[in-house]
């Protein structure tokens, strides 16, 4: 299926774009409700091209399974391709390419997403085949075995083959103590290789069903038609069984500084990141989120950032400095800095750059230029994405509900005014991380000689935690 990675910066990358156009004055209104059996239904009309984007989003991901069996709700997302008693194995697919359409399906950690983009006349006959699929998958031995091979296969390709995906897989595994945003998404290989068609069929029985799902319907479309259609097809589709509210465990107080080194022979130039456990819009104050995409997009969002030019153009000693934040997670998420060093450069120095970075917002603040110049990128990106892959934004707005994203509340202070004393109290974690910092960077010094490290370095969140808190309980 599509790479998670990529499906998941195209619908973050226009979301801004996306929920204006939804929401201005002089724009396609947003239509929503409910089925009978518990089926939500989101309808976007957008008649700037005859295309219609039919999307369902199911309210589970690689977050939501069980112990030892890592990798299932991926695996399903495979085998949804694999038939029912109406529809064999491939009729599906097939009908989509001889009109010239587009499918694909992704998995993440909070949700698992099917998705045809068609002529809007074709948009019956993939309601009828999506809500078929809902409850009728079909699935024997002869389909799932082989297919296990193939997501194995994937996996081999994906991760095990790749470096940088392989520190990926460590990084959050070491970050989240607690929470299973530590396992990979796409599962651990020892458990992938014990999945069993009853895994499969537990999974799909309990998950997937109209009352945990949302369906979107974006493009050339009427909403009342939308709502007729949905009723013949998806409200036939029986009720499943009632689920439990989505409480995972939480993270534990962080207070040590850990590092994670990976050195392999096909890396050719080292690279370091520091992460953080920090809320998400979903798990907190709106307001620190807010924040911390600001902050993110200041700090190291692009070529204008002040990483990027202060250390790869100014000093020279960086190939590439960035910063980022997964801001719409279900639960508390990561904030990330890294870099990587150019020429004669080390890792050390890159840090220390990075680090030096982050105390001068702390001295000084963001001024009110970077803070317009970060909103305008934003928009500017969202809106280049949008015009090249139109419906990657009603990913968003769709995600919106899937997690069940918090409005912003009256009253709050505004992300500006939080730029300041959110990196401040990044500083102050760095300080205290200062002594530990400097021994964790001789180890990993003689390593990166030999240009073979990778580092990820994972910080105390104790007083980040109570920091954030503050930051967001504090008047105006």
């Amino acid at each position: 299926m599509k790479s998670i990675r990529a499906a998941i910066l195209g619908a973050l990358s226009a979301m801004l774009v996306c929920i204006h156009a939804a929401t201005a004055a002089d724009g396609p209104s947003v239509s929503t409700y409910t089925l009978d059996n518990g089926l939500q239904v989101v309808v976007i009309p957008d008649r700037r091209a005859p295309v219609v984007t039919h999307m369902v989003w199911y309210r589970v991901g690689s977050a939501d399974e069980k112990p030892g069996k890592t990798g299932i709700a991926h695996f399903l997302e495979h085998l949804m391709f694999k038939g029912t008693k109406a529809h064999p194995a491939g009729e599906f697919s097939r009908r989509v390419a001889e009109i010239g359409g587009n499918e694909n399906a992704f998995t993440s950690y909070d949700y698992t997403a099917y998705f045809q983009q068609v002529s809007p006349d074709a948009l019956p006959t993939m309601m009828e085949y999506e809500a078929d699929r809902m409850r009728g998958l079909v699935l024997t031995d002869e389909v799932v075995t082989p297919e296990r091979d193939v997501i194995i296969e994937e996996r081999r390709s994906r991760i095990e083959n790749d470096p940088g995906a392989l520190l990926s897989e460590e990084v959050d595994a070491t970050l989240f103590q607690n929470h299973p945003y530590g396992k990979p998404v796409i599962g651990w290989m020892h458990e992938m290789e014990g999945l069993t068609r009853s895994d499969a069929l537990a999974f799909y029985d309990l998950y997937y069903a109209p009352n945990n799902a949302v369906l979107v319907v974006a493009g050339d479309v009427e909403p009342e038609a939308v709502h007729k259609l949905a009723e013949e097809t998806y409200g036939k589709v029986p009720r499943g069984p009632e689920l439990p509210p989505r409480i995972r465990p939480r993270e534990p107080e962080q207070n040590t500084s850990r590092t994670v080194l990976l050195s392999d022979p096909r890396v050719t130039v080292p690279s370091f990141q520091k992460s953080w456990v920090v809320p998400s819009y979903t798990s907190g104050d709106a307001r620190v989120p807010e924040a911390l995409d600001l902050l993110s997009e200041i700090l190291g969002g692009g070529l204008r950032s002040r990483l990027y030019q202060e250390l790869v153009v100014r000093q020279g000693i960086a190939s590439s400095a960035g910063a980022s934040y997964r801001s719409t997670a279900l639960d508390d998420t990561s904030f990330t800095v890294y870099g990587s060093p150019r020429g004669d450069a080390t890792l050390e120095a890159v840090e220390a750059a990075v680090d030096t970075e982050i105390r001068r917002i702390v001295e000084n603040g963001v001024t009110q230029e970077e803070l317009d110049d970060a909103r305008d990128r934003f928009l500017r990106s969202g809106r280049a994405i949008l015009q090249h892959d139109r419906d990657r934004g009603v990913r968003h707005v769709e995600r919106e509900t899937v997690t069940e994203q918090q409005d912003k509340r009256d009253g709050q202070q505004e992300p500006d005014e939080q730029i300041t004393p959110v990196a401040q109290k990044l500083a102050h974690l760095l300080a205290r991380q200062r002594d530990k910092s400097r021994a964790e960077t001789r180890s990993a010094a003689h390593a990166a000689a030999f240009s073979w490290v990778w580092r990820a370095r994972f910080c105390s969140t104790t007083a980040m935690k109570a920091a954030f808190m503050s930051v967001a309980s504090s008047p105006a």
